[in-house]
């Protein structure tokens, strides 16, 4: 911004060869803003993407004290970054630069010469409106949590938790049943090729659980998220489980001693229609 705090801004409209200024009339355009508030400055040429163009832009900042820019052209994922560095190589904050898109969203999508330029005319002014209330900012660097958490232990977890470990990052794998797998373990063969489906997927599993930079999180749930990309904050709710999980071996045995069945309590048991026994179990923990 200028020294007297005035707003001063150029704008710069591109004919991007015959793309835009074949249904927009680029001079119109040019002419219309030239007289809006704030406005010291409209140009128009041919490509403002080349160097040529790029320097209009700079020469203007420096010598008329341009302190905004708004550059009407393609799409700003093309040379958004292109015209800001323009700005900041000539002393201006990249951030008071502000792209309007007369291209893909006019000359492109309109046949009608008329209405492609009042619609290049509104978006360029909305930009001039927009781009005079703009405030500099400043780029900074924050530490990144390269950690990664993934929710559900499927196949699809499974193979995303391996490749993104196998990338160098550390993975949590969250998953709320007691073992990892899904619903493909529960099938014979897997589709179009009837690949045995334990056979693809027990590997993958055996090596998730081996795996030092996989954490496992088992019979868990994600209870809390917050923070910020980068620096997540995941609170994880293990369930109880009433097993050491470092001794377990997964034998089972300790199902046909355990006092808690997974039968529904208070059910009774007859044979032709004799009653054999009331079964009566107390809730799963």
């Amino acid at each position: 911004m200028s020294q007297n705090g005035q707003v001063k801004i150029g704008m710069y409209i591109c004919h991007c060869g015959v793309n835009i200024s074949a249904t927009v009339r680029v001079a119109e355009v040019r002419d219309f803003i030239s007289k809006q508030p704030n406005v010291v400055i409209a140009r128009d040429y041919k490509f403002m993407c080349s160097d040529p163009g790029q320097d209009l832009i700079k020469q203007d900042i420096k010598n008329l004290g341009v302190n905004r820019v708004v550059v009407a052209a393609c799409s700003p994922l093309m040379h958004e970054l292109t015209f800001r560095l323009a700005a900041e190589s000539a002393g201006l904050n990249r951030y008071l630069v502000q792209i309007a898109n007369v291209r893909e969203h006019c000359s492109w999508i309109h046949d009608n010469v008329d209405d492609a330029t009042k619609k290049a005319t509104a978006l360029v002014n909305a930009a001039i409106k927009r781009v005079a209330l703009h405030q500099p900012l400043e780029i900074t660097k924050s530490p990144v949590n390269k950690n990664t958490l993934i929710v559900g232990g499927g196949i699809a977890g499974i193979q995303a938790a391996l490749e993104i470990a196998n990338a160098g990052y550390h993975v949590y794998l969250v998953e709320r049943e007691p073992t990892i797998g899904g619903r493909m373990g529960q099938f014979d063969k897997t589709f179009p090729t009837l690949d045995c489906a334990a056979c693809i997927l027990t590997p993958k599993m055996v090596s998730v659980g081996h795996r030092k930079d996989i954490t496992l999180l088992t019979y868990s749930d994600v209870q809390k998220v917050s923070g910020y990309i980068g620096n997540f904050k995941i609170t994880v709710r293990k369930k109880a489980r009433y097993v050491d999980t470092d001794k377990c071996t997964g034998c089972g045995q300790c199902w046909s001693h355990c006092p808690a069945t997974r039968i529904p309590g208070g059910r009774a048991i007859t044979i032709d229609g004799k009653l054999i026994n009331n079964i009566s179990t107390r809730p799963q923990d």
